[in-house]
């Protein structure tokens, strides 16, 4: 049986269609509209947070976050801009939900909240590019590289200058998405496996006594 899986701040329809491959029935949010078919909210992801969920991955803005921009934060603190970036990574970071990563940049949520479970690079998952991102994880364990090749460009250098610039790089690399998919979207379909064998294992330890007494 699938899970119920939000995909909070995408667009592009990447990880929510691994996920759909895989028989979850998992939707993308995000205030653009959705790049490829596929269930996606258009809007606020606060509209949709209050639903029983099995699984949140979030994707929120890193601009006021990441430290990439260090050189501005002293502007983006006093305007508000950075603080509301922080509240809204909170939202998913406080979220009544058994499976959640938050996935950023590394900024400065590892002070503000917390160290991240995990860092992970582009070229663990088959692509050759650097881009260290940062996941904060609950009920989801660490990510285990699928295929580490050769390749250390960073993928800033790979996007020539352009209106679309930053809204190319903020799209999870497919081969993190198959991970994501692969790794956890398996994860309850292994839980309900090891409860049934405890249990199994659990009744024949009483046979097993009863016979003996």
């Amino acid at each position: 049986m699938g899970m119920r899986i939000l995909v909070a701040c995408e667009f592009s329809g990447i990880v929510r269609d691994e996920f759909r491959a895989l028989g979850h029935d998992a939707i993308s949010c995000d205030l653009e509209p959705s790049e490829r078919p596929g269930p996606h909210y258009q809007g606020d992801v606060r509209d949709l947070l209050g639903e029983p969920w099995d699984m949140v991955l979030a994707f929120p803005p890193c601009t006021h976050l990441c430290v990439s921009g260090a050189r501005w934060f002293a502007e983006k603190r006093a305007d508000g801009r950075q603080q509301e970036a922080v509240d809204f990574f909170m939202l998913f970071a406080r979220l009544d939900c058994p499976r959640i990563a938050i996935e950023n940049p590394v900024g400065i949520m590892s002070t503000v909240w917390r160290k991240p479970d995990q860092i992970i690079q582009p070229w663990m998952f088959g692509h050759g590019e650097t881009k260290a991102t940062c996941l904060w994880l609950k009920g989801l364990p660490p990510l285990v590289p699928t295929n580490i090749v050769e390749g250390r460009v960073g993928r800033v250098w790979r996007e020539p200058p352009s209106p679309d610039r930053a809204r190319i790089r903020s799209k999870t690399f497919p081969g993190i998405a198959k991970a994501m998919a692969e790794q956890w979207g398996t994860l309850e379909g292994a839980q309900t496996r090891r409860l049934a064998l405890r249990e199994a294992e659990g009744l024949n330890r009483k046979a097993r006594q009863v016979k003996f007494l």
